[in-house]
């Protein structure tokens, strides 16, 4: 019988981890548990920054982004050693079972701790939406939508001046916030890493654009996939658009997660004290089809990440 769980948040951070942390504790107390949240991810699981919390704890944090409880990253956990110190820690306070808001990193850690006897829950946590076990990540909702109204600003500047501009999103290498933005905000060319463009056909493809008189032009791009000051030089020189480049940034990590984010976000915190309290452990949670599921971490892991082909074929329709 588990009596007490632990609750932490790893790497990026995410809106909708608080949401996620407080369905957790309010489904514990519900099923008797003792609750506990762990600052600073493992960094602070291996330090011993452990605090017991009431059923009411942070409840005003669900509008907030980001996470309440801090993150950090560990690269160290990898390590047997670094392992045996967290369970260490664990087994002196008496805490049976962890929930693990984070990437893919967080749920191998998650996973080796479920191996040496503590269960585990991986949620998760991201905005890029890289995790093949669910439809969407916590996270991804509030991004894509801060990126669309940055877009938006950005176009209302773009179409007064007849300009073009590139936009670079966040994703690392999932592609996703790319392609859900700029379908959302109708650009003209969408670049990720899933469907990169041969840069030379993006200036001709722009050269003909310029000879209609277009109100603006918007290319928005992946990072960490091309030089973009580069391109949006070359798009200047090149086209006859003047041109310009805006790096979202961090912005996209922060703010007030969605309805749906906090929505989401909660279900899936509940279900893994459930998970927990049945004895299931090593496992993360997704939400599929609109269902909440749950599947061993390792073959999450190894699931292919859905490239979305279908979506291409539709933003080519409207292109």
């Amino acid at each position: 019988m588990i009596k007490k769980i632990g609750i932490l948040a790893s790497g990026g951070d995410a809106p909708g981890m608080n949401c996620a942390m407080i369905g957790a504790i309010r489904a514990g107390y519900k099923l008797g548990k003792e609750m506990y949240v762990i600052k600073h991810g493992f960094k602070g699981l291996v330090e011993g920054e452990i605090e017991k919390v009431d059923r009411d704890y942070a409840k005003y944090s669900a509008s907030m982004g980001g996470t309440v409880i801090k993150t950090a990253r560990l690269p160290e956990f990898k390590e047997p050693a670094v392992q045996k110190k967290a369970i260490a820690t664990l087994k002196k306070i008496g805490i049976d079972a962890l929930i693990v808001i984070g990437g893919d990193g967080s749920y191998m850690g998650a996973k080796k701790l479920s191996e040496q006897g503590i269960n585990c829950i991986g949620l998760p946590g991201t905005i890029d939406n890289d995790i093949s076990s669910t439809d969407y990540t916590i996270g991804f909702d509030t991004a894509l939508n801060t990126i669309v109204r940055a877009i938006d600003d950005i176009n209302d500047t773009l179409s007064s001046h007849n300009r073009c501009g590139v936009i670079e999103v966040m994703g690392n290498r999932c592609g996703d916030l790319t392609l859900f933005s700029g379908i959302a905000t109708h650009a003209d060319f969408i670049i990720t890493g899933d469907h990169p463009m041969n840069i030379d056909d993006l200036i001709a493809q722009l050269k003909e654009l310029r000879k209609t008189n277009p109100d603006h032009a918007t290319i928005v791009v992946s990072e960490k996939l091309l030089d973009t000051k580069a391109l949006t030089d070359r798009i200047e020189k090149e086209t006859g658009f003047e041109a310009r480049l805006d790096v979202l940034g961090y912005v996209q990590r922060g703010g007030r997660p969605s309805a749906m984010e906090r929505f989401n976000s909660t279900r899936m915190g509940a279900y893994a004290v459930q998970l927990l309290d049945k004895g299931i452990g090593g496992v993360c949670i997704g939400i599929v089809n609109n269902k909440l599921h749950y599947q061993d971490i390792y073959e999450a892991l190894k699931t292919p990440r859905d490239k979305h082909e279908e979506l291409y074929d539709d933003f080519a329709l409207i292109q």
